[in-house]
């Protein structure tokens, strides 16, 4: 029990990041840690109405937290001591803030580990949140999921915001400035929404790659760019990959994207993989010899936020088992994200999110029978790249879109490679969407 205590506190701390602190303290600050069985926490709280709210609104951020700590999924069931009134004033909304701090520690300069392949992108986030709008204007980072673009971000964000208390700053990701507009447009608030972003003193942007394709969007970014650059705003954008090679990205936005400068971000190095090991160790208070740190450096190579899942890992066993760090131990907190020979496959599910993103349509409609030109569109294409990506057979995937005849499937497939082979637009977006769910 004391050890699943432990485990819990983590747990919640994690959470204090994702929502306001009032929200905080009122529905999660009291939640009582049960046990831990398998792979399902049991948390009580004491009455029936804060029952009901935590499985609506926060069951996925304590999920989610979980899953951070520990390095793997776990569901949640919650119990409480006996039914209460519920109080006359309505729940608090989660803070609007778009940063969402998680784990252990802030990502901050100090926390970021500097080596080779990353040390331009630090010097140039440095200067940037010493100096907003008169360093690099705007600055565009870049590099493969998992390197610690998101990181400098923040890291931009806490810096700037010490120094400067009275700055607006936002962070924002490309996906979600293209929902909020158009939850915008679909409410009438554009004005708004427009006012929120081009008020800004700095604006950080991370994901931008998903603005790709949108034509609305990325007409709305251009004029808040405009915008923030002409009254002498600091941008700050992050990508997986430069402008040039952003295909769906229209000319006017590249050639903006490119007016600052460009700092790209590598895989680090074995002896920076090494350091990061031990920072995340020291930061989440857990030794962790040199021989199990070489280990797992020598077999996650290409992404940091997998050396900081291993040793999240390493921590679980050692509050849930009491087993100290060790070759063996290093061998079963890696299994799951090992990945020298086969990538993780891809799921349907994700393909479809990500096709979904980039049209603006629900996957429950891509998978629906509706037949409007838009939604049969993306359901085409959805079912090619389920084809490229997974090589399921053709009446495997049918059966994943409603139970369609394989013949259906490759109408599908022959029609999306004959827009690409006459579309060149059509085929950037399709290998854009590819490329986010391989690199994601």
């Amino acid at each position: 029990m004391e050890s699943f205590a432990d485990l819990f506190a983590l747990v919640l701390e994690n959470c204090k990041g994702k929502m306001s602190e009032v929200a905080f303290s009122l529905w999660l600050k009291d939640i009582v840690p049960l046990r831990l069985d398998g792979s399902t926490a049991f948390l009580k709280v004491n009455s029936e109405f804060k029952m009901n709210i935590v499985k609506e609104k926060y069951t996925s951020v304590l999920k989610n937290s979980f899953e951070e700590v520990l390095g793997f999924v776990v569901n949640v069931e919650i119990t409480c001591d006996q039914p209460a009134p519920a109080p006359v004033e309505p729940a608090p909304s989660v803070d609007p803030d778009g940063f969402a701090i998680g784990g252990e520690y802030d990502f901050t300069f100090d926390t970021f580990i500097v080596g080779s392949s990353n040390k331009f992108a630090h010097a140039a986030s440095l200067a940037v949140a010493a100096n907003p709008a008169n360093a690099y204007n705007p600055l565009f980072i870049y590099g493969a999921s998992g390197l610690g673009k998101t990181h400098l971000l923040y890291a931009i964000r806490s810096e700037i915001r010490k120094n400067r208390p009275d700055y607006t700053i936002i962070y924002v990701k490309g996906d979600e400035f293209a929902n909020e507009m158009i939850e915008s447009i679909q409410d009438h608030t554009t004005p708004q929404f427009r006012e929120k972003y081009r008020q800004a003193d700095v604006l950080l942007v991370d994901d931008i790659q998903f603005i790709g394709g949108k034509e609305s969007t990325q007409e709305e970014f251009f004029h808040t760019f405009n915008t923030l650059y002409e009254s002498n705003k600091q941008i700050v954008l992050a990508s997986d990959r430069p402008p040039k090679e952003i295909k769906t990205l229209e000319d006017r936005l590249r050639t903006r994207f490119e007016w600052g400068l460009l700092a790209d971000i590598q895989t680090p190095d074995f002896e920076t993989r090494i350091a990061i090991i031990r920072r995340k160790a020291q930061l989440m208070d857990i030794s962790v010899p040199d021989d199990v740190s070489e280990y797992i450096a020598n077999r996650l190579k290409t992404n940091i936020r997998q050396l900081e899942g291993a040793v999240k890992k390493l921590k679980a066993y050692k509050l849930l088992q009491g087993t100290s760090p060790s070759i063996v131990i290093a061998q079963n907190a890696i299994r799951d994200i090992l990945n020298d020979s086969q990538p993780v496959p891809v799921t349907v599910e994700r393909i479809i999110a990500e096709v979904g993103r980039t049209y603006g349509i629900s996957p429950q409609d891509i998978r629906s029978t509706k037949r409007n030109a838009q939604i049969s569109s993306a359901r085409q294409i959805s079912m090619y790249i389920v084809r490229e990506i997974t090589q399921m057979s053709m009446s495997m995937i049918g059966e994943e879109f409603g139970g369609r005849d394989h013949s259906t499937v490759v109408y599908a497939t022959q029609q999306v490679e004959k827009n690409m082979a006459n579309d060149l637009r059509y085929k950037e977006t399709v290998e854009d969407i590819i490329k986010n769910i391989r690199d994601s």
